[in-house]
């Protein structure tokens, strides 16, 4: 087998952009990436829309490095809409675009890139003897963190007994290694009054007991704090209450917005401030965990040696869904993620390419 080279793993890319993925509805883009692993001689599986493959010498003895990044995509952007309050020019998002050797396109950069350029390194070393296996994981719904993405792949790999020790998290990062990530708990809260007539000053009004409720949330302290990802950061983003001028609202809801960190798991954070508040808490999900990687891993000595810059990462990613050690490194920008006209510079593939293929040596040689 030919290795792949830069300019394949841009036509691929072409292909991918031409294929609408958005999540949940990534089965045209699964059975894209399907049928090109099997061109390349490999033998893909397919779980839902998780598309993944084992290199060869696969040893159970060994450890086992994960390379990942995802095939599904946020929604399109509107172009008329987009096209009557901009003065440049509107790409369409499904059609792949070559200008000014910028290939454009929905989920170029977020995370196209990173799939073709992963996907690359992989058949570079499929067939090269390492000291741990090496797994491709393609994975879908990583968007909405959805149960058919990544989370549906780890139970399925423990049933199969395979175990992964390490991962390359594949986003738009510059080539910059994140080294850890915030996680993420979105609470609904509900502040139960009584319903009275304003006139009357009667009932118990929700507005105030929640507005005393966010007052300890500005000013709440954690006695922990993590020392890659800071102070935990806590933001009410939406509120809601009342019909009428001349009723005392007896419901109050609320959005509230935490950033985690690797002080406090998830869980305790909901309890804690559930302790503190009198409103009802109800999160929308506990699983999107804060990242960190120790700082003498071997994923983060074979960063150190190539020189790369360090850094923790302000978004989420599949990392948080990843309970085993993980940097997340990719090409592109995330500043380009989830906007209108959308982009690659065809050079930062050719870049990840020889940037993954140097890496997985480096990390070899440390094992």
């Amino acid at each position: 087998m030919a290795p792949l080279t830069h300019i394949e793993a841009a036509l691929l890319l072409e292909q991918l952009i031409s294929t609408p993925s958005l999540s949940r509805e990534e089965d045209a883009t699964a059975d894209l990436l399907v049928d090109f692993l099997q061109k390349q001689g490999i033998t893909p599986h397919r779980h839902y829309n998780n598309v993944w493959a084992c290199a060869g010498h696969y040893d159970a003895r060994k450890p086992t490095l994960l390379l990942n990044s995802h095939h599904d995509t946020v929604k399109p952007w509107n172009i008329e809409d987009e096209a009557k309050s901009s003065e440049d020019a509107i790409y369409p998002p499904f059609t792949p675009i070559r200008n000014d050797n910028r290939l454009y396109g929905l989920g170029s950069n977020d995370a196209g890139a990173s799939v073709v350029s992963l996907l690359t390194t992989f058949c570079h070393y499929h067939s090269t003897p390492l000291p741990f296996n090496l797994i491709l994981l393609l994975s879908a719904e990583e968007e909405i963190s959805g149960s058919k993405g990544i989370r549906s792949m780890l139970p399925l790999w423990q049933q199969q007994g395979i175990n992964i020790d390490m991962a390359i998290v594949g986003e738009p990062t510059g080539m910059n290694i994140a080294i850890g990530e915030r996680g993420l708990v979105v609470i609904d809260a509900h502040a139960q009054g009584i319903r009275g007539h304003a006139a009357r000053n009667e009932g118990e009004n929700a507005i105030y007991k929640a507005l005393t409720d966010i007052q300890t949330l500005q000013h709440l302290h954690f006695d922990k704090q993590s020392k890659l990802l800071g102070p935990i950061t806590i933001n009410v983003t939406q509120i809601q209450a009342g019909f009428q001028h001349n009723v005392v609202p007896d419901q109050c809801h609320f959005v509230i917005d935490i950033r985690t960190t690797d002080a406090y798991t998830n869980e305790e954070l909901v309890s804690m401030l559930q302790e503190k508040l009198s409103s009802k808490l109800t999160p929308r999900s506990t699983h999107i965990r804060a990242s960190s990687i120790s700082h003498n891993h071997p994923l983060i000595i074979a960063a150190q040696q190539m020189g790369s810059t360090l850094f923790v990462s302000p978004t989420t990613s599949d990392m948080a869904l990843m309970p085993f050690p993980s940097i997340k490194v990719g090409p592109g920008k995330s500043e380009r993620s989830h906007s209108k006209n959308e982009y690659i510079e065809l050079h930062e593939i050719e870049h990840a390419i020889n940037y993954y293929n140097k890496y997985i040596q480096t990390l070899a040689n440390n094992l």
